[in-house]
């Protein structure tokens, strides 16, 4: 990023300015042109921020406004020793910083980080969210324990799992206590598309498993439960329609 931006300045890096100023609760249009709203805008963001309210982006506004995506991002701070327990720090961490789409469905820098660089339409991202928490869980570990690779396909994630025996079904928790017992906080749920389906619409990260439901961090989803949201989030959710991937 060359900085500073100011009044004047135009295109892909204005466009990212953009963004994060409507992620940081300052709104205006994207449009990748620095005119007149988008300093006022900056300006208001450093107010916010208590910075020097120039309505010119230094690099001390510009580290101000990635601040969500640091503290997300940043090495886990855990002493948890499992891998499971790092998943849902990891977790966690990003729900505390918010992050959701902006721009557009399915769009803006978080989709993008998720996304390995894609975004649109075209690009549901919750599993993009899973995998990605679950290689950030594996990073400062003496040796890899993440089952997963990268994807963005729910029916990729349940495929996985069932190639390493790790896939536990709807079925099998109910008539089995004992396979119950296998699913742990560091898990992740696959929502079937229906009752009896192989096709999976959504998935996010077991956070707490109580009898008759259990608790998430989320992406790609919403207050509703929806799987076309647009926000990372914590829900409750009960058992029925879900498959899971046990650690």
């Amino acid at each position: 990023m060359k900085l500073p931006l100011e009044r004047g300045s135009k295109g892909a890096a204005v466009k990212l300015l953009q963004e994060w100023l409507s992620l940081n609760e300052c709104k205006l249009s994207i449009d990748g042109a620095y005119g007149a709203a988008t300093e006022a805008t900056v300006r208001k963001f450093q107010t916010k921020a208590r910075i020097s309210a120039t309505g010119i982006v230094d690099e001390e506004a510009w580290n101000a406004l990635l601040l969500p995506l640091r503290n997300a991002t940043r090495p886990l701070s855990t002493t948890a020793e499992t891998f499971a327990q790092r998943v849902v720090a990891a977790a966690r961490q990003h729900l505390k910083s918010h992050p959701m789409e902006i721009g557009g469905q399915h769009a803006g820098p978080w989709v993008r980080l998720y996304m390995n660089g894609k975004e649109g339409r075209d690009w549901p991202w919750a599993a993009g969210f899973v995998t990605y928490i679950f290689a950030q869980a594996s990073e400062g570990l003496k040796t890899d324990r993440n089952p997963l690779k990268p994807t963005a396909s729910c029916d990729i994630l349940a495929s996985q799992a069932a190639d390493k025996d790790i896939l536990l079904s709807e079925k099998e928790i109910a008539k089995d206590a004992e396979k119950k017992k296998l699913l742990r906080p560091g898990a992740i749920f696959v929502v079937r598309a229906a009752k009896t389906s192989t096709d999976y619409i959504h998935t996010g990260i077991v956070t707490a498993v109580q009898d008759e439901y259990f608790e998430t961090v989320e992406g790609n989803t919403n207050d509703g439960g929806d799987s076309e949201g647009y926000e990372v989030c914590r829900r409750l959710r009960g058992y029925g329609n879900k498959d899971f991937i046990v650690l």
